[in-house]
């Protein structure tokens, strides 16, 4: 299986996975829909006998993906049943890894969470190669395929979902002491910069940069040359400066202080402690949510919109970093067919449209489900907020690689060292670039 092939930019992609909130132990829900079926979907094997079709996924109940999916396909395939098995957020690609190790054919399509474990499982060799198995017109995915696709020349999985990264930023803040707007056109010294100011206007945080370590280096690859499984970090010295540097200077939080205290980027940004977050899309579909219900919570609404992310000097406007959810077909099902009908119509329109009305960004997306996204309620009512949902370039932030889950943890740990000041930039970097070589052999 594959190293990495070298990052592709992924043209449009989507966003809103919905935040993910873990879920208890396995449970199994059937689901069928009653809903009309669009007049040009076509019920593929509708005379057919029923089929029942499990599905392995998570968070059933507190996200809208899943239903959306179903209940939509059902409606133009009367014949097909899913039995959705829900293995909650926690763990969830651990627990299909076992699930599906027995080699027996229990789930007939697998919900790909995360990309260390869909390497995982391809190296398992439980999931069904795709190339043949799919009617898909590919190029509709915009280099996501590619970026899926192992060194046997295969793809496992579809993507259904993108998210990708922008700005949110508190209007009323701005507004309030005569600051302008952050825009769709940020390069990182205007980003730099315009933390700085608000910082110096207002009192509060410019902007609040997640523990996670993908809110500050995967700065780093947005130009397009440079991979975060290539064993070699140089690249990345110049964002650790500037965020060290902002974080010295007191304009945004600390890392160590929000460790310890437990300080989220949610609660800082709702309560006006950040006029700036730099987060996924998925972020947007609980402002949204945090918004309606503010009145009933005794809580402030935020006045907020969103702009596309900041940009290195040579890389374009729109470019931003992505994760995707994708779908799978276990290599052992005895339904590969009817599975596979089910992948293909998740590629659709119709589907596309589907996710979209649930307010989640779909893979394959387009300028109707842009505006589908945008007249969801909560979101932002500027055209500059609309803009930030159109990307030139998307890079996802863990590549396709059978070492994945080891480099990860290998730069978290430095990340870590860096951001609390208990390593150098230098020693954090070397340690990176000694560690991943040794790994990669």
């Amino acid at each position: 299986m594959s190293k990495l092939q070298k990052i592709a930019a992924l043209g449009l992609a989507g966003t809103m996975a919905m935040s993910l909130a873990a879920c208890g132990g396995a449970a199994s829900t059937e689901s069928t829909s009653s809903a009309a079926a669009s007049a040009d979907s076509t019920a593929s094997a509708s005379d057919s006998e029923t089929v029942t079709l499990t599905w392995a996924l998570w968070d059933k109940d507190s996200t809208s993906q899943w239903s959306a999916l179903a209940d939509t396909y059902t409606a133009s395939h009367p014949n097909v049943k899913f039995d959705m098995v829900d293995l909650g957020s926690t763990d969830y690609m651990t627990q299909l890894a076992t699930q599906l190790a027995g080699a027996n054919g229990e789930l007939d399509i697998v919900s790909i969470k995360d990309i260390p474990g869909y390497a995982n499982l391809i190296n398992l060799g439980v999931l069904e190669p795709l190339n043949t198995t799919l009617d898909v017109d590919t190029s509709k995915f915009n280099g996501v395929i590619e970026q899926l696709t192992a060194d046997d020349g295969n793809y496992y999985a579809v993507p259904f979902i993108s998210s990708f990264w922008v700005v949110y930023y508190n209007k009323d803040i701005f507004d309030a002491n005569n600051i302008e707007y952050p825009t769709n056109d940020m390069t990182m010294e205007q980003w730099d910069a315009k933390i700085r100011e608000v910082n110096e206007k207002t009192g509060v945080y410019g902007n609040i940069y997640h523990t996670w370590r993908s809110t500050v280096s995967l700065f780093g690859i947005l130009d397009g040359k440079n991979t975060i499984i290539d064993g070699n970090y140089d690249f990345l010295k110049p964002y650790y400066e500037m965020i060290l540097k902002e974080q010295q200077d007191g304009v945004v939080p600390n890392y160590g202080e929000q460790k310890t205290s437990g300080l989220h980027y949610s609660g800082a940004f709702q309560n006006g402690q950040a006029a700036m977050c730099n987060m996924g899309s998925w972020f947007l579909a609980t402002m949204q949510k945090y918004n309606a219900e503010a009145s009933a919570n005794g809580v402030q609404p935020v006045n907020f919109g969103i702009v596309k992310y900041p940009h290195p000097d040579d890389a374009p406007a729109g470019s931003t970093l992505g994760t995707v959810t994708s779908l799978a077909i276990n290599a052992n099902s005895t339904k590969k067919a009817a599975a596979a009908d089910f992948l293909n119509w998740c590629a659709s329109e119709e589907a596309a449209e589907a996710l979209a009305a649930t307010g989640n960004f779909p893979a394959v997306s387009s300028d109707k489900t842009s505006e589908i996204i945008a007249s969801t309620d909560g979101f932002p009512n500027d055209e500059n907020s609309k803009e930030a949902l159109k990307t030139t370039a998307v890079y996802l932030e863990m590549p396709l690689s059978d070492k994945a889950s080891e480099i990860e943890t290998i730069l978290n740990t430095e990340h870590d060292a860096i951001m609390t000041e208990s390593e150098t930039i230098d020693e954090g970097i070397a340690n990176m670039n000694e560690q991943v070589a040794a790994l990669l052999g």
